[in-house]
């Protein structure tokens, strides 16, 4: 089991960390800014659980993790796109909850393109305007979900489209369950992150290849 906490109002109780068995804490000093829920942590290393911090500093949190991981102050991203990337191309992913309980599966408009493809912008990029039209970026098979500025209509129409607005909860997208289909999110999202290689991240955050692998491979060991 691992946990993940993306913020205070977490998805669940800080109790249940003491169950995990590989905890990665990032830029957090959690030790000394959150000792009540640090307890759990430590809870979790008394059952043997490994313990990985992330972080520019050296901290008590690092003090007391299994080994810790510095890195430059900024560069996150960099990292966790490595570590996305690490499972993507080794197939470590969950792949019975990826496809059935994520968009992993779901597929694209033809018309999308990514970044990676048009120089550091998707497609339906405006320059004039200097904002996208996302109609590309839709799911293929459902209707164009409503723009921003349509999604504050009445009770009636957050019935029908969701609470946020998008496309009719009737329709149903494309998907391809194979996750091979080029266009499907998981494919794209594949795509997106290839180049967050082992090397590039150790450029971007200055973090050891060997350690950035270590990291990568206790989680998906886990």
């Amino acid at each position: 089991m691992g946990a993940s906490f993306g913020r205070g109002g977490a998805t669940t109780f800080q109790q249940d960390l003491q169950n995990a068995d590989c905890i990665v804490i990032m830029g957090s000093n959690m030790a000394e800014c959150h000792p009540v829920g640090f307890q759990w942590v430590m809870e979790a290393k008394l059952r043997g659980a490994t313990i990985i911090h992330v972080d520019p500093r050296f901290t008590r949190t690092s003090a007391n993790a299994t080994f810790h991981v510095p890195l430059r102050a900024g560069s996150d991203i960099a990292f966790l796109g490595g570590i996305v990337n690490y499972i993507l191309q080794n197939g470590r992913e969950f792949r019975d909850y990826v496809v059935h309980y994520t968009n992993a599966a779901t597929i694209i408009e033809p018309e999308f393109q990514d970044t990676e493809d048009l120089g550091g912008y998707f497609s339906g990029w405006d320059e004039a305007k200097h904002r996208y039209d996302n109609s590309s970026w839709q799911y293929e098979g459902m209707d164009e979900m409503a723009s921003a500025g349509q999604r504050s209509g009445t009770a009636s129409r957050a019935q029908t489209m969701g609470a946020l607005g998008g496309a009719t909860a009737h329709a149903s997208p494309h998907q391809g369950l194979t996750l091979q289909h080029p266009n499907c999110v998981f494919q794209l999202l594949k795509k997106h992150f290839q180049r967050y290689t082992p090397e590039f991240v150790e450029q971007a955050t200055g973090t050891p290849k060997e350690l950035f692998l270590k990291v990568a491979e206790t989680l998906c060991a886990n």
